[in-house]
C-alpha cells in the first residue's frame, strides 16, 4: 500500500474519498455518511502523492493550484472539510511534514514573525494591496475583511458584519466628541461607522497603499473628511492622545516579538480613562507556528497568537483586561459566505488574475473556514483600560448599547 493510501485509510473514516492514482489504480476510503462530503480526486502524475506526503498541506495546496490534484466530484471545500472533520482539533491525527521540514519551517516561521517596521509594510502589501476589485467580489458592501458577528447563524453577510461593528462599538462605550484611533483601518468601514453612530472623531492608520486610496475616497464621498482621517503610517509612529483605540484584524501581523511594543504604544496613546478593543484571530492551544502555505502565499509574517501570548504582551504595561470574549464559530460562518461569493465570481477573478490564483484563493478560504470549524482557531476580543473605573460596573452597558446601535 502506498504511503498516502495508508494515511488516507487511517484518516477518512466517515464520508467517502475516492482516489484515482496516476497509473489508473482506484482506491476508496471511508464510507458514505450524509453528514460528511463525498469526494473524488485524481492525481495527474506519479509525483503528486510524494509531494503531498512530504509536506501535506503545502503539497496538496500547490498540487491543486497547479492542476495536478484534480477534483472529479465535489470541490476543494468538500475535500478540506472531509479531511479536517475526520481529524478535529483536540483529537490529534493528520499527516505531518517530515521531521527535517518541520525543523526548517519552525525556524523560518519564527524569523518571519520578528516583523520589524521595515518588513511590516512589505508583508501587508503582499495581501492587502491586491486589487480592491477582488475584495469587492466576495466581501460585504462595507468591505469588512474580518470575522463577522452572527446573532443568527443564518444571517446574511451584510447583517452579520453590521452586527460586528455594533458589537465592537458598544464595548468601546464611545461618547460624542471622543477621539478614536483605528489601528489597521482597512478600507475605512469601521472608522466611518464609529463616526456615524457616535459622533467621534476617528484617525485610521494602515500600511496598505491600496486600502488607503479607497478609505480616503470613501471619506470624501461621505463628506466627513473633517472628522475622519486616514494615514499611511505604522502604529509605532502615531502620536497624540486618544480616548478609544480599536484594532480589528491587524494584530495577526504584529508578530510575538513585537507584542510588548504594541501594547506599550497603545497605553502611551490612550488617555487616562481610555479604553481599547483588540479583535484578533487566535489559537485555542499553546503557541505554535503558522502553516507554510499561509506564510508563503497568503500572509507572510502573519501569526495567530495563543491567548497566553497576548496576555504576556500586555502584562507589565499597566493595562487592565476588563473583558475577554471568545468567538468560536463566527469566522467559519463568515468565510463560508466569502467562499460562496468567490466561487460565484470565478470568471471575474480568473480574468483579473488567472486560474492558478483562483485555485489558490479558494484553497485559502476553504482551509481557513475548516480551521475555525474543526481546527484550533477562534477569534478573541479583548477590552483593555488604563483605569479600572473607566467603564460601568457591569457588562449591561454593552448589551444596551449594542441593541441601540442595531435598532
Amino acid at each position: 500500500m502506498a504511503l498516502i493510501d495508508h494515511f488516507l485509510a487511517r484518516t477518512v473514516r466517515r464520508g467517502e474519498l475516492v482516489l484515482t492514482h496516476a497509473d489508473g489504480r482506484r482506491v476508496t476510503f471511508g464510507s458514505p455518511d450524509p453528514a460528511f462530503p463525498s469526494v473524488a480526486i485524481r492525481f495527474a502524475h506519479a509525483g503528486v502523492a510524494g509531494r503531498i506526503v512530504r509536506h501535506p498541506a503545502l503539497g496538496a495546496a500547490e498540487a491543486y493550484m497547479d492542476g495536478d490534484l484534480i477534483l472529479e466530484r465535489g470541490d476543494i471545500r468538500d475535500l478540506v472539510e472531509l479531511l479536517t472533520a475526520n481529524t478535529p482539533w483536540g483529537r490529534g491525527g493528520g499527516l505531518r511534514p517530515s521531521l527535517p521540514i518541520r525543523w526548517f519551517d519552525a525556524v523560518r516561521h519564527r524569523f518571519d514573525r520578528i516583523n520589524m517596521a521595515r518588513r511590516a509594510k512589505r508583508n501587508v502589501a503582499h495581501h492587502y494591496d491586491l486589487s480592491d476589485r477582488l475584495y469587492a467580489l466576495f466581501l460585504d458592501h462595507d468591505l469588512q475583511y474580518s470575522c463577522a458577528y452572527f446573532t443568527d447563524a443564518g444571517a446574511s453577510l451584510e447583517r452579520a458584519q453590521a452586527d460586528k461593528k455594533a458589537h465592537i462599538a458598544a464595548k468601546l462605550a464611545i461618547r460624542p466628541g471622543m477621539r478614536v484611533l483605528d489601528i489597521g483601518c482597512g478600507w475605512g468601514g469601521m472608522a466611518l461607522y464609529l463616526h456615524e453612530k457616535t459622533g467621534a472623531e476617528v484617525l485610521g492608520v494602515t500600511l496598505s497603499e491600496e486600502q488607503l486610496k479607497v478609505a480616503r475616497r470613501r471619506v470624501e464621498e461621505a463628506g466627513v473628511a473633517d472628522k475622519v482621517r486616514f494615514e499611511l503610517i505604522d502604529y509605532r509612529a502615531v502620536t497624540g492622545t486618544f480616548d478609544r483605540i480599536v484594532s480589528v484584524g491587524m494584530f495577526e501581523h504584529v508578530g510575538p516579538p513585537q507584542y510588548r511594543t504594541f501594547f506599550a504604544k497603545c497605553r502611551e496613546l490612550l488617555s487616562a480613562d481610555g479604553v481599547m478593543l483588540l479583535h484578533t484571530i487566535g489559537r485555542m492551544g499553546v503557541p505554535g507556528v503558522t502553516d507554510t502555505f499561509t506564510t508563503k502565499y497568503i500572509f507572510p509574517g502573519g501569526y495567530n497568537p495563543a491567548l497566553s501570548e497576548i496576555v504576556r504582551g500586555y502584562e507589565g504595561t499597566k493595562l487592565i483586561a476588563s473583558d475577554v470574549e471568545v468567538l468560536r464559530l463566527h469566522y467559519a460562518l463568515t468565510i463560508d459566505q466569502w467562499y460562496d461569493r468567490t466561487v460565484a465570481a470565478e470568471a471575474q477573478i480568473v480574468a483579473l488574475y488567472d486560474a492558478r490564483f483562483y485555485r489558490m484563493w479558494t484553497f485559502y478560504l476553504a482551509g481557513a473556514a475548516a480551521a475555525f470549524r474543526h481546527g484550533g482557531m477562534v477569534n478573541y476580543q479583548l477590552q483593555l483600560t488604563r483605569d479600572r473605573h473607566a467603564l460601568p460596573l457591569t457588562r449591561d452597558y454593552m448589551f444596551e448599547g449594542e441593541r441601540a446601535l442595531r435598532d
